[in-house]
């Protein structure tokens, strides 16, 4: 999955009109064009619709009295083949209960002739600005499935797998979640996912950090207030609870949440209503609560600074992402998406990671968890100079006072090969079988699963590479063709 600009595709709106007066035809589609709109037109009915069923049309401008078929008829067929085109009626003969049957079948105006050239620019206008609306909105929404869809998040780990299953089985239902995890382990993601994979996804997704707020201020950014409520309170707001009404406030950082506020969120949570500060009425709200925290909330319930009623009404379901260091299958599947998310971002053309930096990666203890890693990849794509990512590329503070670092200073040399004493040593005594197993294994994680790299370090043609994966049952991502090498490998196999 790669970071696209999220801005509306630049379409441009398309008009059909529709008069069979030729002459009011041609004048409106003179001054529609002079606003910069794309225009066709018919001169009868069965033309019209001709037309409609031939190309695609945003907006349809329309004489209401036509013979055979007439402006309602075009109405129905451009709603019926196209539900979000906006319909404009025009008429010389405008009656009440023709209006009202117009707006019932959804037309966007109903204009009366004579129309000026202005009236039917501002008119068509503001239809042509509700359907750029409508694309933009559409186009968000598929950027948020495609970057939260359970198939497009970024992992390899037995331990995500199992999150992202027991995501898949979270997110239909309203129940409430508490996610937790470390800084930096993508306890957001997590929950935009839960939102964009439920029948909430069409409404808002409201996220708030109660530990960056000031305590004096939570319950306000959170239920609203009243002009006069205190001091700064100059006129009325509203909180989050109302702004996510039908959607998913997301909590994060809840573990920080003042014990005061802690009563009210529980009262809001059954009884599903909230109250402004310095208010009386209750307002009823819809609001589906995930909640993430870093803290461990059972130790926080045994020391009283949570409530633990709160604690187990937002645990109903409960998701735990482990620390980066502890799901190393992620890091270089992470790494890969989050350089292309950079090449974008910066302009630049990276082709990948050197085996040397992919090894510092896998060994590097990632204290600030995905966070950290999306940072450092950013930082090698900016400070890179000859397209491909290598330890030299590498901020000089990284490669300082790391016991990983010493661990694999092979690699610092730049021979591109790393020297896994730790794990090595353990295949002192054993079958030449076992160690093939664990070099090509081994190999294979370092080159990211590409078998053209995996061979190129072992110095054996992919052909063979392919068999010693098929021979020891190898896990590989790679799904080009085993015998698609080229001339050099298919000599080497002779």
């Amino acid at each position: 999955m790669t970071e696209e600009n999220d801005k509306a595709p630049s379409i441009p709106v398309r008009v059909l009109l529709v008069d069979n007066d030729k002459d009011h035809a041609r004048a409106m589609h003179e001054s529609l064009e002079r606003i910069g709109l794309e225009c066709s037109y018919a001169t009868s009915g069965p033309e019209g619709a001709k037309l409609l069923d031939e190309n695609t049309y945003e907006i349809v401008v329309t004489d209401l009295m036509m013979n055979d078929v007439d402006g309602m008829a075009i109405l129905k067929k451009a709603k019926d083949i196209q539900p979000d085109c906006e319909v404009v009626l025009v008429t010389g003969h405008a009656t009440v209960p023709r209006a009202v049957e117009a707006m019932r079948e959804r037309a966007f105006n109903f204009l009366e002739k004579p129309i000026t050239p202005k009236r039917l620019q501002a008119v068509v206008s503001k239809a042509a600005e509700s359907v750029r609306l409508r694309l933009q909105n559409t186009h968000l929404q598929s950027r948020l499935d495609e970057r939260y869809g359970f198939e497009n998040l970024i992992f390899a780990s037995p331990s995500m797998k199992n999150v992202v299953e027991r995501l898949k089985r979270i997110a239909p239902t309203d129940a409430g979640v508490l996610i937790t995890g470390q800084t930096g382990t993508g306890k957001d993601v997590v929950a935009q996912a839960i939102h964009q994979n439920s029948p909430r996804k069409k409404k808002p997704f409201v996220a708030i950090n109660t530990a960056a707020v000031a305590e004096h201020l939570v319950e306000s950014e959170l239920f609203g207030h009243v002009k006069g409520a205190f001091t700064d309170a100059i006129s009325d707001r509203q909180g989050k609870f109302e702004y996510a009404n039908g959607g998913t406030l997301f909590l994060d950082e809840v573990g920080d949440m003042p014990m005061q506020t802690q009563i009210k969120l529980l009262r809001v949570l059954e009884e599903r209503e909230i109250t402004r500060v310095g208010d009386n009425k209750p307002i009823p709200v819809n609001v589906r609560v995930l909640a993430a925290t870093n803290k461990d909330l059972e130790k926080e319930v045994d020391e009283k600074r949570f409530r633990p009623d709160l604690y187990f009404r937002l645990k109903i379901v409960s998701v735990h992402l482990d620390p980066l260091s502890e799901r190393r299958d992620d890091i270089l599947p992470l790494a890969d998406y989050f350089r292309r998310q950079a090449n974008n971002k910066n302009g630049r053309k990276t082709k990948g990671f050197s085996p040397a930096l992919r090894q510092w990666m896998l060994d590097y203890n990632w204290k600030g968890n995905v966070r950290q890693l999306k940072n450092v990849v950013e930082s090698l794509v900016v400070m890179d100079i000859d397209d491909m990512l290598d330890v030299d590329d590498l901020s000089p503070d990284l490669l300082d006072g790391q016991p990983v670092v010493k661990r694999t200073s092979g690699y610092l040399a730049g021979s591109g090969s790393a020297i896994l004493n730790g794990e090595a040593s353990g295949l002192i005594g054993r079958s030449m079988k076992e160690i093939e197993r664990w070099v090509t294994e081994q190999t294979l994680k370092l080159a990211n699963q590409n078998r053209k790299e995996t061979a190129r370090i072992l110095g054996i043609s992919e052909r063979n590479l392919y068999r010693l994966i098929q021979k020891y049952g190898l896990k590989n991502t790679d799904d080009r063709n085993p015998d698609d090498v080229d001339g050099e490998d298919a000599k080497g196999d002779e």
